[in-house]
């Protein structure tokens, strides 16, 4: 089979550098990389480096191999075109038709999904003719993902970061999965979404947790922020992993805090999924020196009590015309098998619907892809197949824009 081919454009702005590492995560994955930068992005990355990474040549104009005319042909051979980073006049260029460069004659013969990762100062994001270009370009169903807040040029801080480079080659994934531009029918929508695990403190050094990473919950938070949502993630432990673009982020520790942070943010919220594995149980003393294992004492005994069901007082404390969505980590036992085990669950929980993870032997903890079921509180359920996160996360965002619809 052949590669899917991307093309990535990169702007002049100094986020161009990373630019490079979504290349190598693109190329890494098996995918055939061309990159087209503007003459501007040549002044902070050679097109040196991009050849060596992609294996291509590189070229800014239309006036270079003109017999296989490549303003038409790059752009309509792509499978999906990547602008990275986007800046404020890449965006005004793309959005009015303008051509007078390589990237710009791509983007308006590509017939592919196209999506641009903005990158510039808070400034010149918020500027109405900023938010009108994108506002246009959305309409035509062209991808503007939100920025990231944080650092920027300077010393400067706040919202118009280039979104981190694995975030883009995961969304990248997406777009070419599923051949389409990603749906803006979040919008309007306030939603909560918790991720990773809980750590429940025994003494200063050790604590109980679980295996959970995060990553489903961070893909959830990341294509509800891409579809258009104001997103609110509530982040228990995982692999320190950043901050999904355009989201807001309230980080936990324990199952009490992350009960807290969710109750506060759901009085709010449309939408709420609790993608987090919170600890059932945490010591019921928490011992405030170090445990010390001595051959004179006995081995200490740990005494459990039950941490709260969020998710069960989520549901008997929501508000009107509110949809909340659990998160089912199962393995079979004796007595039933994993869907056995999560239709009960979906039936005393009282939730909307219920994603299913059949857990051990390295699936769903600790991995890239996920698989599983979605069952509705009418008695539908249909599988998830096997894919990335991102996929799953937007398979259930699918179904949550579905039941809101009814």
């Amino acid at each position: 089979m052949s590669k899917p081919k991307v093309v990535l454009g990169v702007g002049g702005g100094i986020a161009a550098y990373k630019a490079c590492e979504v290349l190598r995560g693109l190329t890494e994955s098996g995918h055939d990389v061309r990159v087209v930068p503007t003459e501007a992005a040549l002044n902070f990355v050679g097109a040196a480096t991009f050849e060596a990474l992609s294996g291509h040549p590189v070229h800014t104009g239309v006036f270079t191999e003109v017999p296989e005319v490549q303003h038409v042909r790059v752009g309509k051979e792509a499978d999906l075109v990547l602008v990275v980073p986007a800046t404020a006049d890449l965006l005004a260029r793309a959005a009015h038709g303008i051509a007078d460069d390589l990237l710009t004659g791509t983007l308006l013969t590509a017939r592919c999904p196209v999506a641009f990762f903005p990158a510039m100062h808070t400034e010149m994001w918020e500027h109405p003719a900023t938010r009108d270009n994108v506002a246009l370009l959305r309409s035509r169903g062209v991808v503007v993902t939100e920025p990231a807040a944080g650092r920027l040029t300077g010393a400067d801080t706040g919202k118009g970061r280039l979104a981190d480079p694995a975030e883009i080659v995961d969304l990248a994934r997406l777009l070419l999965a599923s051949r389409t531009a990603l749906p803006r029918d979040l919008e309007g929508l306030r939603v909560v979404v918790s991720a990773g695990g809980t750590r429940e403190p025994l003494d200063p050094v050790r604590f109980l947790g679980n295996r959970s990473s995060g990553k489903q919950g961070y893909a959830l938070a990341r294509v509800a922020a891409q579809r258009g949502a104001e997103v609110t993630l509530v982040a228990g432990h995982g692999n320190e992993l950043p901050a999904p673009a355009g989201t807001d982020v309230r980080h936990v520790s324990t199952a009490l805090e992350m009960r807290d942070a969710v109750h506060e943010a759901a009085a709010a919220a449309d939408v709420v999924i609790m993608a987090a594995a919170v600890a059932d149980f945490r010591p019921a003393t928490r011992v405030e020196y170090k445990i010390k294992k001595t051959d004179d004492q006995p081995d200490p005994a740990i005494t459990l009590e039950r941490n709260p069901d969020i998710l069960a007082e989520l549901v008997e404390n929501r508000k009107i015309g509110q949809t909340i969505v659990g998160f089912a980590a199962e393995t079979g036992d004796e007595h039933a098998g994993v869907l056995d085990h999560a239709r009960a669950k979906l039936k005393r929980k009282g939730c909307d619907l219920l994603v299913v993870n059949a857990v051990g032997d390295g699936r769903a903890f600790e991995v890239e892809e996920n698989q599983g079921w979605l069952l509705s509180a009418d008695g539908a359920e249909r599988p998830i197949p096997l894919g990335s996160k991102s996929h799953l996360a937007a398979t259930v965002w699918d179904a949550v824009a579905e039941f809101i619809k009814r």
